[in-house]
């Protein structure tokens, strides 16, 4: 029974250490820093929002002011002339809550840019992670950058560099400091 029970924990140790050699993990972020184009395709999504965002403040700065008018000539006002000054700042307000909508909501420009633009540098990343998984006989690729949390990380599971190497770049040791984090 006692030689059973230590063949068992044998072999529970060697199976873990084989299971260890087949799983890596990559840092998602810092691979991406790496690819120019995604530096400038974040970027050109950046400056779209800003100017969007600055579009929507022009807005809501007109739709104040016309309030601020309304509040200081309401009792001048009779009720036909009130109602109407109300109703041109409630249409206002529902026009910038649709250009919001339009430009920031689900499916909107923005989404619709950044699909357009960082979803194919997504699945060029993807592709070369499956590329570098299979070629090191790799059952599991974790990324570190998204919500999975990290107690430890040997560094020498980490395949980072392999993916920027294998998407054609050169691993920049000044973004690796940024990685350590």
């Amino acid at each position: 029974m006692k030689k059973l029970l230590i063949l068992f924990i044998i072999t529970a140790f060697a199976t873990s250490a084989v299971v260890a050699q087949r799983l890596a993990y990559v840092d998602s972020e810092y691979i991406l820093k790496h690819v120019p184009e995604y530096v400038s395709a974040q970027k050109r999504m950046d400056d779209l929002s800003v100017q969007w965002q600055e579009e929507v403040d022009k807005q809501y700065g007109e739709i104040e002011r016309l309030y601020k008018a309304y509040q200081n000539d309401q009792v001048l006002l009779n009720d036909d002339m009130r109602r109407r000054r109300e109703d041109e700042i409630v249409n206002k307000e529902k026009e910038v809550k649709e250009f919001q909508r339009q430009k920031f909501g689900y499916e909107g420009e923005l989404f619709q840019e950044r699909v357009r633009l960082i979803q194919p540098i997504q699945d060029r990343v993807a592709k070369a992670i499956q590329d570098i998984a299979a070629a090191q006989g790799l059952d599991l690729i974790l990324d570190k950058g998204s919500e999975v949390t990290f107690l430890y990380a040997n560094p020498r599971l980490d395949k980072s560099d392999d993916v920027i190497t294998k998407l054609g770049f050169k691993p920049d040791p000044s973004l690796a400091e940024s990685k350590q984090q």
